[in-house]
């Protein structure tokens, strides 16, 4: 095989081997072993051979087995180090069955899906029993005025609503001038430039509004609260509460699900109110509509386009939180995990947020609401 990349060359049983065998071409060395017949090698040529790593000295072991040994002690012009770094790694694998270089298979795609579809399926039924226990202790509380935490409750309103305020205000004042922006450009072809405070004003009750902020929650809050639980269960602070007679569910997840679930509906109804002032602002400066006709066709809306938005900010706080907690329960106990765990709930939240949204829009749209 020739070419910029490494690879190798069989010639009357001599394997040549040319370019760097190292980790970051493992995956061209992997498929181009594939058509090395192994019974044919029967000396091993290293002149070209550039550097190699443990990595590739694996491939090599798993395409020529038992045999490698005797071809690395021979092999002509390889370096001393290398060839050290063979017999090394044949002796670690020694009394190991080789595992054939073979090519990917179409099948592998379709079981690498099903892996991901049960994973999904798992996480799902994890964050539904997740939903029962918090629930049940939810109840538990309520009837227990001794065990409300207001501290904590009002701490993390704070932390997750007042500090929030500036970035979905400022987020949502800026798409609302981009969207006026938009509408003004393309409804100026039909001479309809005045139905711009509508298009700023119905998308920013029924979708942006709560959509944005949802969104900017998902990044912000449920990724702190995994990295406040997932840092806790790696300093075993989680067993100290439990080792006290103290409920995590009660003492950590109540105080932030409770949070949010108050503070998401009025963050909307600020994102509302910022998105149509930035429509405002462009219509002002842009399309010559005065303040007081902007606010008149603003006023004729009907309202049950802001409660729609209204009354999806608290389906999605709740969601946002629990996830956000139990990918903070789940962290095995490194900081690693704290990452792939942060990670994973930002991902989950903003995911179920836009898919239970589409399916929100979908079902009012049916019901005419």
């Amino acid at each position: 095989m020739n070419g910029d990349k490494p690879g190798w060359q069989l010639n009357k049983g001599c394997l040549s081997l040319h370019g760097d065998w190292t980790l970051p071409h493992y995956q061209h060395l992997h498929e181009a072993l594939v058509s090395l017949p192994a019974d044919g090698v029967t000396e091993l040529d290293g002149r070209n051979l550039a550097r190699l790593d443990t990595a590739a000295a694996g491939l090599l072991w798993q395409q020529l087995g038992p045999a490698l040994p005797a071809l690395a002690r021979q092999a002509e012009g390889m370096q001393e180090g290398q060839r050290s770094l063979l017999l090394a790694v044949t002796g670690a694998m020694s009394g190991r069955e080789p595992v054939p270089v073979v090519p990917a298979r179409r099948g592998d795609t379709l079981a690498r899906l099903g892996e991901r579809v049960h994973t999904g399926w798992v996480q799902g039924k994890m964050l539904l029993g997740f939903t029962g226990l918090t629930l049940t202790t939810a109840v538990k509380v309520a009837f227990r005025p001794a065990q409300w935490r207001m501290t904590a409750l009002v701490a993390q309103m704070h932390q997750c609503g007042l500090n929030a305020v500036p970035i979905v205000a400022l987020l949502t004042f800026l798409v609302g001038a981009v969207v006026a922006f938009l509408g003004a450009t393309v409804l100026a072809n039909f001479g309809a430039t005045i139905y711009t405070v509508d298009l700023v004003a119905y998308s920013f009750m029924r979708e942006f509004g709560v959509l944005l902020t949802a969104i900017l929650l998902a990044g912000r809050t449920a990724s702190a609260f995994t990295a406040q639980l997932g840092s806790m269960k790696v300093n075993q602070e989680l067993d100290a509460l439990r080792a006290q007679g103290l409920d995590p569910i009660a003492l950590l997840v109540l105080p932030r699900l409770l949070a949010l679930l108050l503070t998401l509906p009025l963050l909307t109804f600020i994102a509302v109110l910022s998105g149509l002032l930035g429509g405002a602002l462009v219509g002002v400066m842009s399309l010559d509509i005065s303040p007081a006709h902007y606010l008149t066709i603003v006023r004729e809306v009907p309202l049950n386009h802001l409660l729609v938005g209204l009354g999806k900010a608290p389906v999605f706080a709740v969601l946002i939180a629990l996830i956000g907690c139990l990918e903070g329960f789940k962290v095995s106990g490194s900081a690693q995990s704290v990452g792939e765990h942060t990670t994973s709930s930002v991902v989950q939240s903003i995911f179920v947020v836009i898919l239970l949204d589409a399916i929100a829009a979908l079902f009012l749209m049916e019901m005419g609401w």
